[in-house]
Formats: structure tokens, sequence, C-alpha cells
């Protein structure tokens, strides 16, 4: 129980940290910074392909394949708004 609630204070804790980090970004960096979040995204996507590749039970297989459809959707999704941001930017 007590690595429980050390586990549940670091991840409160970084709730709060990431917010403040976030939200202190200005607008001409959210573009960089976009792009390593979503190189990121591609790593976590491996990560999960081979979680649910690797079938040691259903239950491992199955939070696998969500892993790998949310990563998905987080990694296309930032591409794309990199790529509106981009766009945006440029001369007509």
């Amino acid at each position: 129980m007590e690595a429980f609630v050390v586990t549940l204070t670091i991840f409160a804790l970084a709730i709060f940290v990431g917010f403040e980090v976030i939200t202190k970004v200005p607008p001409t960096l959210h573009t960089p910074l976009m792009s390593g979040s979503n190189a990121i995204s591609g790593i976590t996507l491996i990560g999960a392909i081979l979680s649910a590749g690797s079938q040691h039970t259903t239950l491992t297989t199955a939070l696998g394949f969500v892993a790998v459809v949310f990563a998905t959707v987080n990694a296309v999704g930032g591409f794309l708004v990199t790529n509106r941001m981009l766009r945006m930017f440029k001369r007509n």
C-alpha cells in the first residue's frame, strides 16, 4: 500500500509540473516541441506493437492493442496539428 501512495504522489506531482511547464511555452516554440513529442509517440508506438505481439497472456495482447491504437491516434494527430501550424506561417 505504501508503494501505491508513493507512486500516486509522484503521478499527481508530475501532472502539476507538466501543466505548469506546458502553459509557459510561448507559441513560437510550440511547433518544435510538438515535433519532439511526435517522436516520443513513435517510440511509444513501437513499444506498444512489441507488447501486443509478445502474446504472453490475452490481457497483455488486448492492452497492447489498445496502446497501439492510442499511440497511433496521438502520433497522427500530432503530425496533422504540426503540419497545419506550419502551413499558417507560409506565405501565399
